[in-house]
């Protein structure tokens, strides 16, 4: 077949996108992916709409990663059944959401998602709506799949693999952005972040992760729209960042945001402490943090989602202790005050739930008790539920000039000792630094007047 010329990368009416371009239609033999690289479960769902008459399609992220060779995390179809319809077919179906009604089909733990065709609804009329803020609204409405592709949001997450033939449908020019390694928007970018500011931190997400270029012309409204994401649900925009830095690639991520200037809508307390530091810990710290969640998900580890976000609150919580000890309160409610300010702050902007909350506070908390190892606290600090956390936050401190390296590695041997070796480290402990001993506090002398008094009496 004729390769179709490359389509301009911003298309300003979305509506008239499929008349401009047309679907182009890539023959089994024009690409890469096999069946047998499709899970057995999403087949089944593909075969048996098509069976009962009605259009199948693979769709997104699976098609994506497909051709890039990559395994995917889960297979989606697209149908113009109606949920009701897929549920008919499949007894192990629920129908889930509100807003837009989708059908889960359940095969033990794996779920293929099936959605129905979504449809431009007014907005292919031209009539749009628009909030205070500046955002487009639009509702969802079911179609066919030339109006289904403009409703996504990138083009190499717009192509469609049909079971009928095993070819795949591409409306928008996304098979030549993936032989590019382009990642674009459909459409008007700006347009497109307007309706949902949320695409702006996606497409880095997906920049980073499939090691792709940004399109030019969707790259630079980002700098000037990037405040739109003030508007978004602090709910959601918490999801979205536990996406960007636990895929494994936090590093780059966090780098793109900054460059972009998104990452001060999701921690703006942590971009100030950036901004404004003077001896480069804060930065330090945070990208050693990043380097480690990498590493970690490299091996298959898991992650504490809580541990991130109090790597990157740190630097106001310690900000905040030293200005209220500096004001006369005692450190521990410094601390907790402290703590309460800047979390309560947060989850303005990215709210997490209350434990995740509970586990900062008491990471930060326990950091003043490592260097109080006399008698029996370092054993009590050791059987804390929350001690392995607290030590790794403080030896990664000591990585990054915040804690002295020789406490941390006291504390590492501490703990791959045995019990008498132990005992033996704070006793040597107590003997290089012994405690010193409380002088009892004389009486204050009674004033006068009243030693008189007394004496009277």
């Amino acid at each position: 077949m004729t390769t179709p010329a490359v389509p301009e990368p911003v298309v300003t009416d979305l509506a008239s996108l499929q008349e401009e371009q047309g679907a182009t239609v890539y023959t089994r033999s024009e690409h890469n992916i096999s069946r047998q690289q499709i899970s057995k479960h999403a087949l089944k769902v593909l075969y048996r709409l098509k069976s009962e008459g009605y259009e199948a399609y693979l769709v997104g992220g699976c098609v994506r990663d497909l051709l890039l060779g990559r395994e995917p995390k889960d297979f989606d179809v697209s149908t113009n059944a109606t949920p009701e319809q897929v549920k008919q077919a499949f007894r192990n179906c629920r129908i889930i959401g509100k807003r837009f009604r989708l059908a889960h089909v359940f095969f033990g733990r794996e779920i293929i998602e099936v959605a129905t065709f979504r449809g431009s609804g007014e907005q292919g009329k031209g009539q749009r709506k628009i909030d205070q803020e500046g955002r487009l609204l639009h509702d969802n409405h079911y179609g066919t799949i030339d109006e289904d592709v403009i409703r996504r949001d990138f083009t190499v997450n717009a192509l469609y693999y049909n079971i009928r033939d095993f070819s795949i449908v591409d409306y928008v020019g996304g098979m030549d952005d993936h032989r590019a390694s382009m990642i674009r928007l459909i459409g008007d970018p700006e347009t497109r972040y307007r309706e949902d500011p949320v695409r702006m931190i996606r497409l880095v997400r997906f920049a980073v992760k499939l090691s792709f270029k940004i399109n030019p012309a969707c790259e630079q409204p980002i700098f000037e729209l990037a405040e739109l994401l003030a508007n978004i649900p602090a709910a959601r925009l918490h999801d979205e960042a536990l996406k960007l830095f636990l895929s494994g690639y936090a590093v780059e991520t966090f780098e793109m945001l900054r460059h972009y200037g998104l990452f001060q809508y999701l921690y703006p307390s942590a971009e100030q402490s950036l901004s404004s530091e003077a001896d480069h810990f804060p930065k330090l710290f945070i990208a050693k943090a990043l380097e480690n969640t990498d590493k970690r998900i490299g091996e298959g580890k898991s992650i504490a989602p809580y541990f991130l976000i109090s790597t990157f609150l740190w630097d106001a919580v310690k900000t905040q202790t030293d200005e209220n000890t500096a004001a006369g309160l005692p450190d521990s409610i410094a601390m907790q005050q402290a703590a309460s300010l800047v979390i309560s702050a947060q989850v303005k902007h990215t709210s997490f739930p209350k434990h995740i909350g509970v586990a900062m506070r008491e990471v930060w908390s326990l950091q003043s008790r490592f260097s109080s190892r006399n008698g029996a606290r370092a054993f009590r600090l050791l059987g804390h539920p929350r001690f392995r956390a607290a030590y790794d936050f403080m030896v990664l401190r000591s990585e990054t000039g915040g804690e002295d390296p020789e406490l941390a590695a006291w504390w590492t041997r501490f703990q791959e000792v045995s019990e008498s070796e132990k005992q033996e480290m704070v006793t040597g402990l107590n003997r290089t630094h012994p405690r010193k001993r409380r002088r009892r506090r004389k009486p204050k002398a009674k004033p006068a007047a009243e030693q008189n008094k007394q004496a009277n009496d």
